[in-house]
């Protein structure tokens, strides 16, 4: 099956527009992460720190299509403390996917520690990868980015790799860790 999932985490919203925005634009099926305990307030705040800091996996909630029943799942997540959202990394730990592609919105870094996680968790490098910032997503400079990692995706097409300046970068090494 040559089918592809668009799964996301949004805290702020930056997150869940990027990942509308390529579903919309390509005819995907999109799924939602979503925390079972809201983060809201400075509580929420200090919840985010320490859930990356200390590496947890907090309870979520998954809403949409079998994630297991797509050939390809694009990830889209913000960066916390750069490192993968926490709610993201439950996410991969709960489900056994076959492919991944990975989009992460970001302040300003912390995209490849994002990148090498995901490939820790999966065992598997993702095919695909790319940086946002937020101010390229509120913006619309990302854009363009953003819809030609999604045709890279399909069939046929060379797996892409680029940070947020939309410099190629090389796929997460084998066995790579988290800086």
């Amino acid at each position: 099956m040559d089918s592809i999932l668009v799964v996301h985490y949004s805290l702020s919203g930056v997150s869940r527009r990027v990942a509308q925005l390529l579903a919309s634009h390509h005819g995907w099926p999109l799924g939602t992460i979503e925390d079972r305990r809201p983060r809201v307030g400075l509580r929420g705040t200090w919840r985010c720190v320490l859930d990356s800091l200390l590496d947890r996996q907090p309870r979520i909630r998954y809403r949409g299509p079998v994630p297991e029943e797509f050939r390809t799942v694009v990830l889209v997540a913000p960066i916390w403390m750069y490192r993968l959202a926490a709610p993201m990394r439950s996410f991969l730990h709960e489900h056994r996917l076959r492919r991944v592609a990975v989009v992460v919105t970001m302040g300003s870094a912390g995209a490849s520690n994002a990148f090498a996680e995901v490939h820790r968790i999966t065992g598997k490098a993702p095919v695909a990868t790319l940086a946002l910032t937020a101010h390229e997503v509120e913006s619309g400079s990302g854009t363009g980015r953003l819809i030609e990692m999604g045709l890279r995706l399909r069939p046929g097409h060379a797996t892409v790799h680029q940070d947020a300046a939309g410099h190629a970068l090389a796929p997460p090494a084998a066995g790579a860790r988290p800086r």
